[in-house]
């Protein structure tokens, strides 16, 4: 038996090279991965001695020759097949090990040039893949060291062989490594701007590129989509960003449902925002209720006490670890998904009682850290959108608005402890379908109007929802998030008790507007940003 062996990522390949020779296998391998199992004390045969041909070209020319591919493609069950081997002096080849070129890695370093890059294109490592995998019912391929311990298990479990299972198992993740190996190099290349001066300097790459690739790795299968009549499943980034959603480890609790998972995500994303304790509850897409506080408990109090009707059934978000006390607070409800950065023994405890409730962990460990990139900090760059036939790309809405930006228009000016109120309303604003309507007062949503068609609606709905909470919109904060094209939907949040409000700017009714927050004696900034969210 022969095993190729010919990998960049040399993690644990000379122990698994090891084991294969103490179960009969020949090794044969190139350059540097040669000289690795030499050092190691291992019997290996170079390409180049069966090929009868040098490495060349500075080891872009090493194992695209029939001696290589011939033992490969070679199907043993085809008489016609073995016969041209031994008329041409080839052997089989029968378990590869191969891993390509960092090319990913490569192009992620800040000052990459493209002449890097081009090198990093691994083209015979693919091509060995692609003919291991094509012969799977006599070939075993590894693209990963993570398969060695499993592959090595069966191989010395049976003699050193493998199950048809396990070698089209492994197979198929060749092929899916080669499609992901092949998409990134398609990104980076056609997003690069030749007509500006790359020599020597990293090039200049557009956010979208000429043709878009997606790469994302199946979690499982759903239920249903939607409705039970639609078929659905759930996939990740294959890189996913550390803190996001599709990292969560669940607890306890049924399996997730197509919903679930949409409204866990808008719950999650908006609880993230906060570094003080905050807790979110959302209902179909909509956060309901938004509260900070001194702790978990006293966040969650708050955001339920915004509209509890609402809550029925919602989806709950913490930005800190939950207590045995908020666990208590929160199973007093019906809740369909639980999220925080932790649980201690007692709050698990709690929701024990509660099989149906659908506990999530999610690591928010490093993500907040200074300096943090978009992705470090569990942030989308582009947002896709399916349409017919076709997809929008935009940059995600990851805007973080900072007091500094505001801009007072109006005569008065709001106090210190409304300006927070405003920037708290302004966050939560961000993830309320459009028109949305948000009313906040000390750190807590006291009413929200979301998806209306007409911003007066969404007005009048989040105060119809705080009269139903038993709640007093006097002295409220409110954010818009897009302009007031007249003043009659600024005439109703303040009719409901508002006394300053945040909101873009950008009408050509602005200054109407303004007037008439400064006729009625409240306090109102621009934010110059508007946070649409269909």
């Amino acid at each position: 038996m022969n095993a190729l062996i010919s990998v960049s990522d040399k993690t644990g390949v000379a122990e698994f090279a090891a084991a294969l020779v103490a179960l009969g296998f020949n090794l044969l391998s190139t350059g540097g991965t040669a000289k690795l199992l030499q050092d190691a004390g291992l019997p290996v045969t170079e390409v180049a001695e069966v090929t009868r041909f040098p490495e060349m070209l500075d080891g872009r020319v090493k194992t695209l020759h029939p001696a290589v591919h011939g033992g490969l493609l070679a199907r043993r069950d085809l008489t016609a097949h073995m016969q041209a081997l031994a008329d041409h002096g080839i052997g089989t080849i029968d378990l590869v090990v191969i891993n390509l070129y960092p090319f990913e890695s490569t192009v992620a370093q800040p000052g990459c040039t493209l002449a890097d890059a081009i090198e990093n294109i691994d083209i015979g490592g693919p091509a060995m893949v692609r003919s291991a995998a094509k012969n799977w019912q006599h070939v075993a391929v590894l693209t990963d060291a993570a398969q060695y311990a499993p592959v090595l298990a069966e191989l010395q479990a049976g003699g050193g062989q493998l199950s048809d299972k396990t070698r089209f198992g492994l197979a198929v993740a060749a092929f899916n490594r080669i499609s992901n190996y092949d998409a990134a190099i398609s990104d980076y290349l056609s997003a690069i701007d030749l007509s500006a001066d790359h020599e020597g300097n990293a090039p200049t790459r557009g956010l979208f590129p000429a043709q878009s690739n997606g790469r994302f790795v199946k979690l499982q299968d759903l239920r249903y989509g939607e409705n039970p009549h639609q078929q659905a499943a759930f996939y990740r980034d294959l890189y996913p960003a550390p803190g996001s959603l599709v990292t969560a480890q669940q607890l306890q609790g049924k399996e997730l449902s197509y919903n679930n998972i949409a409204d866990a995500d808008a719950a999650w994303e908006c609880v993230k925002q906060w570094s003080v304790p905050a807790c979110v509850i959302v209902k179909h897409a909509n956060p309901c209720g938004v509260a900070v506080g001194a702790d978990a408990l006293e966040a969650y109090q708050k955001a339920f006490k915004t509209d509890p009707t609402s809550a029925f059934g919602g989806i709950i978000a913490f930005n800190v670890p939950v207590d045995g006390a908020a666990a208590e607070a929160v199973s007093k409800q019906f809740v369909e998904v639980l999220m925080a950065p932790d649980f201690t023994p007692e709050a698990l405890a709690v929701f024990q009682a509660k099989a149906n409730v659908r506990v999530l962990r999610i690591s928010l460990a490093g993500v907040r850290r200074d300096g943090a990139s978009a992705w470090e900090r569990g942030l989308n760059a582009i947002d896709v959108k399916r349409v017919g036939s076709g997809l929008l790309m935009q940059t995600a809405d990851n805007h973080e608005l900072t007091l500094a930006e505001l801009k007072v228009v109006t005569k008065k000016a709001p106090t210190d402890h409304q300006l927070q109120d405003l920037l708290f309303a302004w966050n939560v604003a961000k993830f309320v379908k459009s028109n949305a309507i948000v009313f906040c007062q000390d750190g807590m949503t006291m009413g929200v109007g979301a998806g209306q068609m007409s911003r007066l609606d969404s007005a009048r709905i989040a105060s119809i929802k705080a009269g139903h909470a038993g709640l007093s919109l006097q002295g409220t904060a409110v954010a818009s998030d897009a302009f007031f094209p007249f003043r009659d939907g600024l005439d109703v949040v303040i009719d409901q008790g508002a006394t300053c409000v945040i909101q873009p700017g950008g009408s050509m009714r602005d200054q109407e507007v303004i007037d008439a927050a400064d006729e009625r004696g409240v306090a109102m900034v621009f934010s110059g940003v508007r946070h649409f969210r269909h």
